[in-house]
């Protein structure tokens, strides 16, 4: 506090931004601890830069806020200006005056207001006392003298970062989108991805790319204010500070691991910091325009003071980091950028620094809590992988010892007793900030010198032992003890240790490959690995030896059982002198190791002896030996084995047992292997054990042990191992991965090991082994191997697990089988050894080698099941064909008497010297009889061939090697001759056994299938019955097709309606039922929505409730109409209302699962295809009604349009009075039965014929109210009300909606108009026609009456009210529906339930039709025929004059407002087109109701051939003008009132705009070709709420084109009382609650129903692998594919989006779900 005044004090509260609230500790001082001090601190280096730039250094301008200037009092101007003043004192005052004011509302800051200030008062007057003119001049001036060649754009969270895979030095390598976009690496192999934040783009950084440096264009960098990480939360006295400093503390306790730091500083304080960064901010903004203003700065940063041992002035800011929060260390980072990094010779002084002082940083990074990216250590990144830097921090700084050491100061708490890590109790925050250092070392070893100075050697070695100490901590770290007895109570934790394996792998392969770079530095480091493998391995020696004979050989070893004694699967040291003797072994360097490490220090016992425990852990896990130890082996052992680890785990322990195997004595290293195996007793005539599970255990580790040993015998490509190349390594990886089956990309990828660059080297070798086959609208694309790859298959490659190997045996014996070949998979023939390994081969040979292979294939012989298995022998098998595959090859190469391998010759020899003796191949015989080994018989074969073939090439050994060679061709040219008769024999005679095999199971299907039509004669004469009806009703049609009037669905000629008797079959009960009027109701699941699918006016604000709307008029937008869909399955509706009661209470008592569907709304998944229904739909049958053709032509004569008008208006306006006066009349139904002038009355609409109504059951009534109610709750989003008055019209919305949601989707996709339906489609069309003509009987008349005269309001105007809307306020086809169902309505009598007859409904339907069709040309004539024609045309048809002569009235009608210029062709050709969607849903429509048979053109695609069978199959003139003429005097008037509205009028002015026909065909939005165009999209994509640059989440509206800020609180909306997301709250408006988003930087879509359900959903964008990338992750390039951008628009048009949420949401049940209501 200052002396003198009670200043108010300001308590602030910080949390990290990551994962709720963090404690914040020391960030600042605390009041009355000098924030004098502070402030200097923070504003010294500017005033002493200043004044250094005034004095002459060539500055760069000032580049304040945005905005415009304000005016400088003229006193505070003159004082900078005077020459003789102390700029440092004045610049002090004048912050000391002005800060304190202008940060004065921190509770509230006005942030513009803010900005201004501080430029008027500060920036402003020092950019001009500095630059000495007017800033912008200067500005400009510099500007124009050229900027830095780098770009140096530092990238905000979530912006798009690309790196080139040909050219760039390695995976840090990145640019940002302006300088890819304009770079040469556009055209070439890139990956993108996202950036966390804090790197930069490294354009123009020649050491970052081995091509193309530069791009052609980029800007200088970017940077913007950020969320400050702290908060001004109370601002007032200090003691009501210090109370809510208190409170808060309490509080967040309870939510944090830690308090929130909170402190109270004095308000001057809090201004001056805040300034202090807005002067950090000012300074970043400068560096950009010159690159001596830079190096002032860095000059000014890098200066210490004479004589004092103090860290220069940037150390210190890069040492109070930890103590900054979040907005500061912003700041300070991106001037570092601006700074140090943009000047290669102050980034390597920066550098310097930076390790001078690292082991501090790092530490105190470990204990901070916030994130990587906002700690200066993440800086490390843009140092170390620089390789000239990197070289010059080893050589001078020893920069790998200084981050060794570090390892070692973080990690020593978790050192046990012997020096040895265990990380038992670890802390998971903590080693994520350990693995910060391990990544630096990888960032410096990243690329590999070219050239060795003696200093770097002397430093790098220095750094490597030091990283030996680390590897020492490792080696046998958390050892284990097999559990015995009780079950091991807790698991231990492992994930820790398994974790830093992960992290060295690379950096162990660096180290090695850096070794092998030099020949002197590769055998100094084997000579130190091997004294710190020697140190490890001395311990605890001190067993007597014991001594192990077999066959004649001995054994001396100390005692040591893995199943009793410790244990540790982590060996890093061994494994590095593994690979580093591999590396000896390569380079030939190998010859020298004697002058390092002399033959007596040397003990390779002692070396292989701790990997060899490892495998045989590995095996007796997998005999289940070590089952009490729980979950966390089992997982350790995965790992050991698994592509993340495995080069630097399991691959080394198997290259360590061959460097054994090539040093040892063959049968010692056999009886090693034997004995750490504990089989030693199995192999010696012991009485073996009765126990079952003992036999078991023991049976496996045979397995494993013969596994190893075919793995250390055949497994030779590892470069040094033999003479492989790495390509060849890859190849052979892939080849046994597609041994398996056909694989994609990805999958491929995952499967092999990525180096230090994150690359497999697939892309390199890929096409040599296998072809690609595209995918289809689904699946994504697969690589298939070449036929010429699949003899490189080995049946026991090493990399597989045992499902694969079981997998790829079985698809590679099929595929023999198909090629009509034998079974045998002997092992291709393996690439000799080198030199240092060439002794492995000897274990096959050797004595040991031959008793373990007799014992097992005597057991077989003797048939002694249960000490051995068929895996068993096909391993010896595939030893025996190594065996005689390797001397083959060698009798081959040199004569036979250099061969010293004689692997025939032992295996020809008797096993002893008793008379019962067999050798192995005499066992072969006898194996090859062994029933149950019916399936190695193939094999045995091969290898009883290939023991000929060796026993020839032995017998030839006079003759050269050319004529050997030549001759065993000429003799496996005999024996495959001799072998091809033998299989074709084996083949006719498995082939005969099949043909009988498969007669039986014929046989038996046939009797079956007798059985279950003698069971089910019923069903089958059923079915004949129908097909006999079917055929009598095809003869039918077929006479009455020579009639023209078959197929006319309208009027007095409409062809016959057939009612086809329809027998269904419920899905619940398996019953079958008839459909009746009087039989219970069967019922359709459906699903009822609301949709905005063929809006055309997607601005339109929806009514989210519908309590005040009227939905009986649809406006010509049809902003949102209500779908009806089925999934066709039919239940009885009682089965129905069971299942769904069982549902219900089935998930009462579920209630902590996230239920997938809303019981509370009626939905519930489809019994049978699990869609997602709310409702049913009661299936109501057609009424078949025939005409009289007699009767109709007479009626023809009488019941002319005009007459018909006159009816109705009786009949309506006696209703009205009826209604009015309240009577009741019950007078007779045929009253009045003459036809003359006095029939105007009441009751003359009966005259033309009558019915009785039809009669359903009260099931199916029950029905009907049930299925009205859900489309009146769901459609208008209310409560469900059975007496509401809109019901009905929603009844006839939802079934006008649906048939133009179908003929929209037929035309968007190319079909006819009949006949294309899928089944779903067609039964539930159906049943919802007749369901919407039934709904009316469960209604009052009445009402039905009241909607129907207000329908026809807007065809005759006599019936207009106020509220009826104008012609062009209405869509025609809805109102259309509307008057046809309910005109029956009009029929109504107190005392008789009638409906009309077919007569006189025909009737009733034509003009109805006619009416609303004339309405509908005149909408259209008046809307769209009035723009200018752009073709000529001299068309002088029928059609265009009467086109002409209508346009002539409606010009006379509208008072010259609509002009008769319009060529009659235009106007002909518009309506035409026009109307084609309302004719089209009008067929639709009346086929459905009416059951009348359309044209055959109308099954078939053809625009011409379907404009004229619409207008016969709809009774209307080709030329639909002539429909005017015919009732001209009729339809006059009409149009006369139609014309004369106001609205129609004020659209043909050009005062407002109606909407055009045909209406446009809704589509997605159309997205760019190349994703990366949508990544840059997102990348300028800023939240119009927020003004900081933290990671935002674009997401775009693939119905509109909007682009969204998903899953942020700035953008989320209180929409009725509830917090919904921005998605959610868009969707409401967009898709009436369905909506389809694209998460641009995840490239996933979204799909969203609602406020809580969504579901993810692949992308429409692939790689050239045909692959989606989720999330990313592998960053290829990515293409749109139309097809799968067609299928998602097909699921929004089909309205399947419900559909595929419920059954993504079914498939992947969780418990705790994503709130999709803040999406």
């Amino acid at each position: 506090m200052r002396a003198g005044r009670a200043a108010p004090a300001r308590c602030r509260a910080r949390a990290a931004a990551r994962g709720g609230l963090r404690s914040r500790r020391g960030a600042a001082q605390r009041p009355g601890d000098g924030g004098g001090s502070f402030r200097a601190v923070t504003a010294s280096p500017a005033a002493s830069l200043a004044l250094k730039m005034a004095d002459g250094g060539d500055g760069g301008p000032g580049a304040g806020a945005a905005g415009g200037r304000l005016p400088v009092q003229l006193q505070d101007r003159a004082v900078w200006c005077d020459e003789r003043f102390n700029f440092q004192a004045t610049f002090l005052q004048c912050l000391a005056k002005h800060v304190p004011n202008i940060y004065s509302a921190e509770m509230d800051p006005l942030l513009e207001k803010q900005e201004e200030m501080v430029q008027a008062a500060i920036l402003y007057p020092l950019e001009c006392y500095l630059f000495g003119e007017d800033p912008d001049i200067f500005l400009e001036k510099l500007q124009q003298s050229g900027t830095s060649q780098l770009c140096g754009k530092v990238f905000k969270g979530g912006e798009t970062t690309y790196s080139c895979r040909d050219c760039a030095v390695d995976p840090t390598c990145v640019l940002c989108m302006d300088c890819f976009q304009n770079s040469i690496h556009k055209n070439h192999r890139y990956k993108m991805h996202s950036s966390t934040g804090g790197g930069f783009c490294d354009c123009g950084d020649t050491e970052a790319w081995k091509a193309g440096p530069l791009c052609t264009k980029h800007e200088p960098g970017a940077s913007g204010s950020a969320k400050e990480g702290r908060r001004a939360v109370k601002a007032g006295h200090y003691a009501s500070c210090q109370e809510a400093k208190e409170e808060i503390k309490r509080h967040s306790e309870n939510v944090s691991q830690r308090p929130l730091h909170v402190e109270v500083l004095h308000a001057d304080v809090m201004a001056h910091q805040k300034f202090a960064l807005r002067l950090g901010s000012w300074l970043n903004k400068l560096m950009s325009y010159s690159s001596d203003f830079r190096q002032i700065f860095c000059q000014i940063c890098l200066k210490e003071e004479a004589g004092s041992e103090k860290p220069c002035f940037i150390s210190k800011l890069m040492l109070w980091d930890a103590k900054l929060h979040k907005g500061a260390r912003k700041v300070l980072h991106e001037l570092i950028f601006s700074s140090f990094f943009m000047e290669m010779e102050y980034k390597k002084l920066f550098a310097v620094e930076f390790v001078k002082y690292y082991k501090a940083l790092q530490k105190e990074y470990i204990s901070d809590d916030h994130d990587r990216v906002l700690s200066v250590t993440a800086l490390s990144v843009q140092m170390f992988t620089v390789p000239t830097l990197a070289r010059h921090l080893i050589e001078e700084q020893n920069v790998i010892t200084t981050i060794t050491e570090t390892l070692l100061e973080v990690l020593p708490e978790y050192l046990d007793k012997n020096d040895k890590f265990n990380f038992q109790g670890y802390s998971q925050d903590k080693l994520n900030r350990v693995y910060a250092v391990i990544y630096d070392l990888r960032y410096v070893l990243v690329s590999k010198p070219t050239l060795w100075t003696d200093r770097l050697r002397e430093r790098f070695l220095e750094g490597f032992v030091s990283f030996l100490r680390i590897l020492t901590c490792m080696q046998g770290m958390e050892e284990i003890k097999r559990q015995i007895g009780q079950h091991i109570e807790v698991d231990p934790d492992w994930e820790a240790a398994i974790a830093i394996q992960m992290q060295l792998k690379n950096i162990l392969l660096m180290f090695q490959e850096w070794c092998a770079c030099d020949e002197e530095l590769l055998l100094k480091a084997y000579s130190e690995c091997h004294k710190a493998v020697m140190r490890c391995s001395t311990n605890g020696r001190s067993r007597e030896k014991t001594v192990f004979h077999l066959c004649g050989h001995t054994l001396e070893s100390r005692p040591y059982r893995v199943s009793a004694d410790p244990v540790s699967i982590h060996l890093p040291l061994s494994r590095t002198l593994a690979g580093l003797h591999v590396r000896l072994s390569k380079t030939g360097t190998i010859s020298r190791l004697h002058e390092f490490v002399s033959p007596e220090e040397f003990k390779v016992e002692l070396l292989v002896e701790y990997p060899l425990r490892c495998l045989v852990l590995v095996a007796q896990v997998a005999a289940e030996m070590w089952r009490r130890n729980g979950l966390s082996l089992i997982s350790q052992v995965f790992y050991y084995q698994d592509v993340k680890c495995r080069e630097e785990m399991y691959d080394k322990d198997i290259i360590m047992l061959q460097i054994g195997a090539s040093l040892m004595d063959p049968n010692q290293f056999l009886l090693l292997i034997l004995q750490r195996y504990e089989l030693a007793d199995a192999f010696k005539k012991i009485k073996p054990t009765k126990d079952q599970d003992l036999i078991k255990q023991c049976n496996v580790l045979i397995e494993e042990m013969l596994q190893i040993l075919i793995y250390v015998v055949g497994e030779r490509y590892v470069p040094g191992v033999s003479n492989v190349t790495k390509e060849d390594v890859i190849m052979r990886e892939i080849i046994h991965l597609l041994c398996i089956e056909p694989m994609a990309h990805s999958a491929i990828t995952k499967s092999l090991p990525e180096n230090e660059n994150n690359e497999t080297g697939l892309e390199n070798v890929i096409d040599k082994v296998a072809t690609f086959k595209k995918p289809g609208v689904s699946g994504h694309g697969v690589y298939e191997l070449k036929d010429e790859c699949l003899k490189e298959f080995n049946m026991f490659f090493y990399h597989y697990t045992k499902t694969q190997h079981s997998k790829a045996e079985h698809t590679q014996k099929k595929r023999r089988k198909q090629e009509n070949r034998d079974e045998a998979l002997p092992p291709p023939p393996p690439p000799d050894f080198s030199p240092a390994f060439s002794n492995v081969v000897r274990i096959l040979n050797c004595d040991v080698m031959m008793h373990i292979l007799r014992t097992i294939l005597q057991r077989a012989v003797e048939l002694e099941t249960h000490l051995w298995t068929e895996a068993m022998i096909q391993m010896v098998l595939h030893l025996l064909s190594l065996g005689l595959l390797e001397e083959k090859q060698q009798l081959q190469r040199s004569p036979e008497e250099e061969v010293t391998f004689d692997f025939y010759h032992k295996a020809t020899r008797m096993g002893s010297s008793a008379l019962n003796a067999v050798n192995v191949l005499m066992l072969l015989e006898k194996v090859r009889r062994v029933p149950q080994l019916e399936a190695q018989k193939d094999t045995i074969n091969w290898i009883l061939q290939m023991f000929d073939t060796v026993k020839r090439l032995r017998e030839k050994s006079s003759l050269t090697t050319v004529t050997a060679t030549s001759g065993s061709e000429a003799t496996k040219g005999d024996e495959t001759q001799s072998t091809q008769d033998k299989e074709k024999a084996e083949r006719k005679r498995k082939a005969e056994a099949a043909r009988l095999h498969r007669q039986k199971i014929m046989a038996q299907m046939s009797a079956l299938q007798r059985n279950f039509i003698e069971t089910h004669k019923l069903l089958y004469e059923n079915t004949l019955e129908a097909q006999g009806k079917e055929d009598a009703i095809m003869e039918e049609e077929s006479m009455s097709s020579a009639i023209d009037y078959s197929r006319i669905a309208l009027g007095p000629k409409r062809g016959p309606s057939v009612a086809e008797k329809e027998v269904l079959t419920c899905i619940l009960c398996q019953e079958e039922q008839e459909v009746k009027l009087e039989s219970a109701a069967m019922v359709l699941s459906a699903c009822v929505q609301k949709s905005t699918a063929l809006t055309q006016n997607r601005s339109r604000i929806l009514e989210l409730s519908g309590d005040t709307l009227d939905p009986l008029f649809m406006h010509p937008d049809l902003p949102c109409g209500t779908h009806t869909g089925s999934c066709g399955h039919v239940m009885h509706a009682a089965c129905w209302q069971k299942y769904f009661e069982a549902m219900q209470l089935n998930f009462r008592q579920r209630l902590h699962v996230e239920q997938i569907f809303d019981l509370e709304n009626g939905e519930y998944l489809c019994p049978l295809c699990k869609s997602l229904c709310n409702t049913v739909i009661p299936i109501v049958p057609l009424q078949a009604q025939k005409i009289n053709s007699e009767d109709a032509e007479a009626v023809a004569q009488i019941l002319s349009l005009a007459r018909w008008l006159e009816i109705i208006i009786v009949r309506i306006s006696g209703y009205s009075v009826k209604n009015a006066k309240g009577e009741k009349q019950n007078l007779p139904a045929f009253a009045n039965k003459g036809m003359g002038n006095s029939a105007l009355e009441f009751h003359s609409i009966l005259s033309f014929g009558v019915q009785s109504s039809a009669k359903y059951s009260s099931s199916i009534k029950e029905m009907l109210i049930l299925f009205a109610t859900t489309i009146y709750r769901v459609g208008l989003k209310v409560a469900p009300n059975e007496a509401d008055y809109r019901i009905p019209m929603m009844t006839w919305s939802t079934c006008a909606f649906t048939i133009q949601c179908i003929e929209n989707l037929l035309e968007t996709e190319g079909k006819p108009l009949f006949g294309s339906l899928q089944n779903r489609q067609h039964s539930g069309l159906k049943a919802l026609v007749q369901f919407a003509a039934a709904q009316r009987t469960t209604s009052p008349q009445v009402l039905i009456q009241k909607h129907l005269i207000r329908l026809l309001g807007v065809l005759l105007p006599s019936f207009k009210v106020e509220d009826t809307p104008s012609l062009l306020e209405v869509d025609m086809f809805h109102i259309l529906v509307g008057v046809v169902l309910s005109f029956p309505s009009l029929y109504w009598e107190d005392a008789v339930d009638l409906q009309p007859s077919s007569i006189s409904s025909a009737y009733n339907h034509l003009y109805l039709f006619h009416l609303t069709t004339l309405a509908h040309i005149t909408q259209i004539v008046v809307s769209s025929a009035t723009e200018s024609p752009t073709a000529q045309s001299s068309d002088n048809s029928e059609e265009a004059r009467s086109a002409q002569s209508f346009c002539r009235e409606v010009c006379q009608y509208t008072s010259g407002c609509f002009s008769q210029d319009i060529p009659g062709w235009l106007v002909w050709d518009c309506v035409r087109k026009g109307i084609m969607p309302y004719l089209r849903c009008a067929a639709i429509f009346f086929h459905y109701l009416l059951g009348v048979s359309p044209p055959e053109e109308l099954l078939q695609v053809s625009e011409e051939g379907q404009f004229k069978a619409l207008c016969s199959y709809l009774s209307l003139p080709t030329n639909l003008f002539l429909l005017f003429q015919e009732y001209w005097d009729t339809v006059n008037p009409l149009l006369q009132r139609w014309c004369a509205d106001p609205v129609v009028l004020s659209c043909l002015k050009g005062k407002s705009i109606a909407i055009s026909y045909p209406r446009k065909r809704n589509s997605l939005i159309e997205l760019p070709e190349d994703y990366s165009c949508l990544l840059n999209q997102a990348s300028q994509f800023r939240c119009p709420r927020s003004s900081d640059d933290e990671q935002k989440h674009p997401v775009l509206c693939l119905f509109c084109g909007a682009m969204l800020c998903s899953q942020n609180t700035c953008c989320q909306e209180l929409v009725n009382g509830e917090e919904l997301g921005a998605c959610t709250s868009h969707a409401l408006q967009c898709g009436a609650g369905v909506c389809m988003f694209l998460k641009i930087r995840e490239c996933r879509v979204v799909l969203i129903e609602g406020k809580t359900r969504g579901c993810l959903y692949p992308a429409p964008y692939l790689d050239e692998y045909g692959e989606t990338d989720p999330g990313l992750k592998r960053g290829n390039p990515l293409h749109l594919c139309r097809e799968r951008y067609r299928k998602l628009h097909l699921l929004w048009q089909q309205h399947c989006i419900i559909e595929e949420i419920a059954r993504s949401q079914e498939t992947n049940q969780i418990f705790f779900g994503f709130n999709w209501q803040l999406l």
